[in-house]
């Protein structure tokens, strides 16, 4: 049996990661040690619980207002004190964030294989997204295999000089935690949503958080305000705790009847949001794969994207941040019936909801412990159940 140390700290790790520790649970081969360093410590734990999984070593590294050199070094620390122990076969990391960089170069100095989920994303300028386009490329030179969602990302690491024999294609985990949370989601958890089943208007879901975005945040609620201002729509924004975003954003919101401000839902609330929202609004990673997958026109808050699949498939829509730019693509497809389903009827290339099958099964014939598996096929469509009927969204 191999005992595999997952490493993960922030919420979307967690859920990317989850799909994949379970079955790593349920697989006989594989002895798997969750390793939270805390990044965001109270979301991760309450997003893993809704999997029915608990965190084993906690290095609680969170610190109010850190930086990202304060929480990286507490990381190394916190994992150079604890790995000599751990037996580990291999370490997974997965993405792009301070706990991702520092769980690889720890795992890189004690010897212990790196394996790499949500691998070879590129956006092609290093400082948007930042630090995530930084560290990703910095992942990649010290993993000993890489788990790639597509077949762009595959090409990425090809052209970075990475052998086609340590890259496997397996589609994206967010797809198979989407599949499940919403075939499991039954309510909102929060007051202030009680009424969202009802409520006629189009629902919009917005959030902003990277740190590439603070200066501009307060032209992001801009726009989020002025669409606000229309009668049809609702607002509902999960609004991210990190203090810097909140005292950019709310002030300018200042109780807006159409605006909804709720803390970060539970994952099950939150794919259940994602279910009923009519367009995203986001800087969101996540949403950019899972819009898509919902048949759920989503518009990203940036001029660039490592996630370039759902841009081309046109599911996607890079928008920036300006106020003005934001505000009018918005208004285009609430406004325009055709332009709307165009997006919503576009190809979904993320995920067939069986990336964590591949995932398990790349790492087991990594180790000469299986076949190796069968690779993602983009054009494969992927059942979302909407809640409480079958539903095909977004099939090609």
């Amino acid at each position: 049996m191999k005992r595999v140390c997952v490493v993960l700290g922030t919420r979307p790790e967690a859920i990317k990661f989850a799909p994949i520790i379970r079955l790593l649970k349920r697989d006989k081969r594989f002895d798997p040690v969750i390793v939270s360093t805390g990044q965001h410590k109270e979301m991760l734990a309450e997003t893993l619980m809704a999997f029915g999984l608990s965190v084993d070593i906690d290095l609680q590294i969170m610190r109010t207002r850190q930086t990202l050199s304060g929480a990286t070094a507490r990381i190394l620390e916190g994992l150079d004190a604890y790995l000599p122990s751990s037996k580990a076969d291999v370490l997974l990391v997965h993405g792009d964030t301070a706990t991702t960089l520092a769980g690889a170069l720890a795992g890189f100095h004690h010897r212990i294989p790196v394996v790499h989920v949500e691998a070879g994303l590129r956006s092609g300028t290093l400082s948007s997204p930042f630090p995530e386009e930084g560290n990703r490329r910095l992942v990649a030179r010290i993993a000993d295999l890489h788990l790639a969602p597509t077949w762009g990302n595959r090409d990425n690491l090809l052209r970075e000089g990475l052998p086609a024999t340590k890259i496997t294609v397996t589609g994206n985990t967010v797809i198979d935690g989407l599949r499940w949370g919403a075939q499991n989601a039954t309510g909102w958890d929060r007051t202030e949503l009680a009424d969202l089943d009802t409520d006629s208007r189009r629902v919009i879901l917005a959030s902003a958080h990277r740190r590439d975005a603070w200066p501009r945040l307060g032209q992001i609620a801009k726009a989020w305000k002025t669409l606000a201002d229309r009668s049809d729509v609702r607002l509902v924004i999960p609004l991210h705790r990190n203090p810097a975003v909140r005292e950019a954003i709310l002030p300018v919101l200042n109780g807006h009847p159409n605006i909804t401000v709720t803390e970060p839902l539970p994952y099950l609330a939150f794919c259940r949001l994602l279910d009923r929202a009519d367009l995203i609004i986001s800087d969101s990673s996540g949403a950019q794969e899972e819009g898509p997958a919902l048949g759920t026109p989503t518009l990203v808050l940036s001029e660039v994207s490592e996630r370039v699949e759902g841009v081309e498939a046109g599911s996607v829509r890079l928008v920036g941040t300006d106020t003005d730019g934001i505000v009018h693509a918005a208004s285009s497809l609430l406004d325009d019936d055709f332009e709307y389903d165009a997006m919503a009827r576009a190809h979904n290339p993320y995920g067939d909801g069986h990336a964590a099958d591949r995932s398990v099964a790349a790492l087991a014939h990594w180790f000469g412990l299986g076949p190796a598996p069968t690779l993602f096929a983009p054009d494969t469509p992927l059942l979302v159940p909407g809640l409480g009927a079958d539903l095909v969204r977004n099939a090609s």
